[in-house]
């Protein structure tokens, strides 16, 4: 069989319909974007059910006893770190396997965990829940970064992955009113506590999380993609032994079976290994002393240590994988520069909704309470929720798909030119940022955070950009590669570090404008990838071979 069935092989590797590439849909066709439009889709429930703990917040800290910083690690840390771990072996598998059946099985569990998170009755349960939500997405942008790949031309690529990524921001967006609108009508209809004793924001987890079970009904529907078709290569040889080398992955990045993983590997790659470890649990204390929240850096040295055993395993497994992703400098940059972004990005679309509530809407309902007047009609909860989330949803998608056609524009004309357009995330929201958490206007604080549209320009820009520095069988893998920047050094961070300087400074404004300090790191890292990704990706098919792949 010459389709994706071929390429992913092993047990169970069956698509829906085999055929040969004449029978499957054209690449950019119609049917492309068919597949593109359900991945949207996918896309926004991944992020509703991410982004939804930003509008509950509030309630999660009134209800739960939580602090700012325990609210960053269940939004950011709990889910960041599983979700970069487990986006090593599942990236990989997405690169063996059929595509369309990890992505649908996928999408079953984190919705499903998502609807467990609304019968949580502590912190602890809703840190498993959200943990839960985090390996179950992490197959799915590997998934479909790689069926895009394969379905758009290279010219079309950053655009069709912009698309794609545009579903970040509507999900985001949109989970913020839902959430508002969901936990007000449970509040109203039932002022202490409903059915089975659920309070408005359990409610709320389980109404996001319910219809992403039959969402992925729908998707175990789509064909699979031949890979290579796009750019005229042939197709990889069948993977034989996939779950086996599934098992391996997971041994290569999940603590404790990485030592014995390193341990089959070599006494040097073992005691390089160990010394590792002992570096990042001696980290993990010393943070954890300092700042007294041990979740957070016991979760973060875990998940720097168990990618660093999965980059050992890769060098001494895959070595021509390992070339092209840890051993390609322009792909590090990347990686930095795009989790560098998404640690200001993800820290601000957690709390920019708390910060508002605090700040602008309990003091406008006090003065309005006492004086005996109305309260704006943009000072409501939900209103801002919705105008917020709205241009949240609206602006960050304008972004990211001018951002990803642009980028596409530029890049014919010049091998670096993605990365010019990329800076502007950076350097556009910074004063805009800025303003917003100074004002003492929230009329002034709402037209601020229209600028911030900018942000969301690098998305696709950044996934094209790695996904054109390897070749198509390492796509699932460069990936989940990707994902660990914007997870362990975004998500991961972000809203963390905002939630500590919070919890110091007794000020949210504090925490948030700190992210500021990130804008050298992330310009500094756009400029190096810049001087260096022409040559990085005219050489992958000889260096991939000078590592040992045969093409």
């Amino acid at each position: 069989m010459a389709d994706g069935q071929a390429a992913a092989g092993g047990e169970g590797a069956e698509t829906a319909k085999p055929g040969s590439a004449a029978d499957m849909p054209p690449v950019g066709g119609a049917y492309a974007y068919y597949v593109l439009g359900v991945l949207v889709l996918v896309y926004v429930v991944n992020f509703v059910d991410r982004q939804i703990l930003g509008i509950l917040a509030e309630d999660l800290k009134a209800d739960l006893g939580l602090t700012d910083a325990d609210l960053g690690f269940l939004y950011g840390t709990a889910f960041a770190v599983f979700y970069a771990l487990f986006g090593i072996p599942l990236g990989r598998l997405a690169d063996n396997w059929v595509r369309v059946r990890l992505l649908s099985t996928g999408l079953f569990v984190w919705s499903g965990m998502t609807a467990l998170s609304g019968l949580s009755t502590n912190f602890v349960q809703l840190s498993a829940a959200r943990i839960g939500v985090g390996v179950g997405e992490a197959s799915a942008s590997p998934s479909a970064f790689s069926m895009l790949s394969d379905w758009f031309p290279r010219e079309k690529r950053a655009t069709a992955l912009a698309i794609y990524s545009s579903g970040l921001y509507i999900g985001g967006g949109i989970s913020l009113f839902i959430g508002a609108v969901v936990l007000q009508a449970w509040k109203d209809a039932y002022p202490v506590a409903g059915p089975f004793g659920l309070v408005g924001w359990q409610a709320a987890f389980l109404a996001v999380g319910l219809p992403g079970l039959l969402l992925s009904l729908w998707v175990a529907t789509l064909k699979e993609p031949i890979r290579g078709r796009a750019e005229g290569l042939p197709e990889p040889p069948k993977v034989e032994g996939v779950w086996g080398k599934l098992a391996g992955d997971i041994a290569s990045v999940i603590p404790p079976f990485t030592l014995i993983n390193c341990a089959l590997l070599g006494r040097r790659v073992f005691a390089i290994n160990l010394a590792v470890l002992c570096g990042f649990a001696g980290l993990a204390f010393a943070l954890g002393s300092v700042t007294g929240d041990w979740p957070q850096w016991i979760a973060i040295c875990l998940g720097g240590y168990a990618v660093t055993s999965w980059a050992q395993s890769l060098k001494q497994r895959d070595a021509p994988t390992y070339a092209l992703i840890w051993g390609t400098p322009a792909f590090v940059l990347m990686l930095v520069g795009a989790g560098t972004i998404s640690f200001v990005g993800y820290s601000l679309g957690f709390w920019i909704v708390p910060y508002a509530i605090r700040t602008f809407v309990v003091p406008m309902a006090a003065v309005a309470a006492e004086t005996g007047t109305e309260v704006p009609w943009f000072a409501t909860t939900q209103m801002v929720a919705l105008l917020v989330g709205g241009w949240g949803a609206a602006g960050g998608f304008l972004g990211v798909v001018i951002g990803g056609a642009v980028s596409d524009w530029f890049k014919k004309r010049n091998p670096s030119g993605r990365i010019l357009v990329a800076s502007l995330a950076v350097l556009v929201p910074a004063p805009f940022i800025w303003l917003m958490f100074t004002t003492d206007s929230l009329g002034m604080f709402l037209i601020f955070n229209i600028p911030l549209a900018f942000g969301s320009m690098y998305v696709g820009i950044a996934a094209a950009t790695t996904q054109d520095l390897v070749l198509p069988r390492m796509r699932g893998a460069a990936t989940a590669t990707y994902f660990i920047g914007t997870t362990l050094i975004g998500l991961g961070f972000g809203p963390y570090v905002t939630g500590a300087v919070s919890k110091v400074t007794g000020s949210l404004a504090t925490g948030v404008l700190a992210l500021l300090l990130m804008a050298p790191v992330t310009l500094t890292c756009l400029y190096l990838v810049y001087r260096k990704l022409p040559r990085a990706e005219a050489s992958r098919v000889a260096r991939a071979q000078a590592a040992g792949e045969v093409i």
